[in-house]
């Protein structure tokens, strides 16, 4: 039997968590349950939709520093996420949670049909220091204040969640490259800017 039939894919799991629970709410703790050690991922994906979501500048500074505490958990070596009691214990509406799925379904039945088990050995420890570190790098250039490039990392930060979910070490490879490229090109820019900044005083 395969692998994908033992394992629902992200939006078919998360579906099922929503749909399966009978109160009106539902807590943050009863979402991460059944995904055990896919919760990094899990919460990543929720880190990175209010990029695509039209709302005040400032959005990148509080989501950038979430996916950095959460690559500072994974650099340390904790196999789970950890979150305080009164977060986890915060709950929303189903009907919300499920206009969530249906918000970012197509971005991510895209990355579903990109995404299997491979390389697998890339996404479990100790090689999730490395993700860690480049989590801790993206959540970085997310906090800067550099336009027009939400949407860039956003879509970067969802690939690191699907690669983590659904256990791909070759997609989780794409992004350590594509993290590394923006932190270098991003450094090459303030350099530039740093110089002509320079030169006028």
């Amino acid at each position: 039997m395969s692998a994908k039939s033992h394992d629902p894919r992200t939006t078919e799991l998360l579906a099922a968590v929503v749909a399966s629970h009978e109160g009106e709410r539902i807590s943050l703790d009863e979402l991460m349950a059944p995904l055990q050690r896919r919760a990094f991922g899990f919460l990543l994906l929720l880190i990175a939709v209010p990029n695509f979501i039209p709302v005040p500048l400032g959005v990148g500074g509080i989501t950038g520093t979430l996916a950095s505490l959460l690559g500072l958990q994974m650099l340390i070596g904790l196999e789970q996420p950890w979150l305080p009691r009164w977060l986890k214990q915060r709950s929303l509406k189903r009907s919300s949670l499920q206009h969530f799925l249906e918000r970012i379904a197509p971005i991510t039945r895209w990355l579903e049909k990109l995404c299997k088990p491979r390389l697998e050995r890339l996404t479990t420890h100790p090689l999730t220091i490395a993700s860690g570190l480049m989590m801790i790098f993206l959540g970085v250039l997310l906090m800067l204040p550099i336009p027009f490039t939400n949407y860039l990392f956003g879509v970067m930060l969802l690939a690191f969640a699907f690669a983590l979910i659904e256990r791909d070490g070759a997609l989780l490879l794409v992004v350590w490259g594509a993290t590394g490229a923006s932190v270098g090109l991003s450094a090459g820019v303030a350099r530039s800017l740093w110089t002509m900044v320079k030169d006028w005083f």
